[in-house]
């Protein structure tokens, strides 16, 4: 697999201070055996806690103001946490930012690029939707999601998509169309 378009445009730190978890994010209990937890926050030590840390999701402290994503149980009832990884992709991709290199790096790397890689779903309608509009605020909701995988919508990318928007709907997934839950279990 070529993964040359893997290219989030936000570091973890980058996101987190973006407002992308609610600050709630990390609320979770640390769970047993996960020996990367504490490593993990050390790399945050430039990025304000209540970002992360809170008990309590806060749609107000999200960069867009408004809830976007499911809970942590559902990510889990869903069965796309890898063992090493039990907080998710955004766990995944700190690990992997810091130099980590795992066996599930394919799997991850296909849910960012089906999400909002060059051609994945989700960065192409917004990119439709802000050429349809001319509305760069367009779809808080959307662009809330997109940070949420280390994406911020982005002029460069945006003219290079309208460059080259004769795509077609096959092309938006790996998968086609919206993968299947199933696509993304471990």
């Amino acid at each position: 697999m070529d993964n040359s378009n893997f290219k989030p445009n936000l570091t973890p730190s980058q996101m987190l201070k973006k407002g992308i978890f609610g600050g709630s994010y990390f609320g979770i209990q640390k769970l047993q055996g996960d020996m990367y937890y504490d490593e993990l926050f050390e790399s945050f030590i430039d990025v304000d806690k209540s970002l992360y840390m809170g008990d309590k999701y806060q749609p107000k402290s999200n960069k867009f103001k408004i809830k976007s994503g499911k809970d942590y149980q559902f990510w889990k009832d869903m069965n796309w946490m890898h063992e090493d990884d039990p907080y998710g992709w955004f766990e995944w991709y700190c690990k992997y930012y810091m130099g980590r290199r795992h066996s599930d790096d394919q799997r991850q790397i296909q849910r960012w690029l089906d999400f909002c890689g060059p051609k994945g779903r989700w960065r192409q309608r917004i990119y439709g939707m802000i050429d349809s509009t001319g509305n760069w605020d367009v779809s808080p909701r959307i662009q809330q999601s997109l940070l949420h995988w280390g994406y911020q919508v982005n002029e460069n990318d945006y003219y290079a998509w309208s460059e080259q928007k004769q795509y077609s709907e096959e092309e938006w997934c790996h998968y086609g169309g919206l993968p299947s839950p199933k696509a993304y279990q471990y």
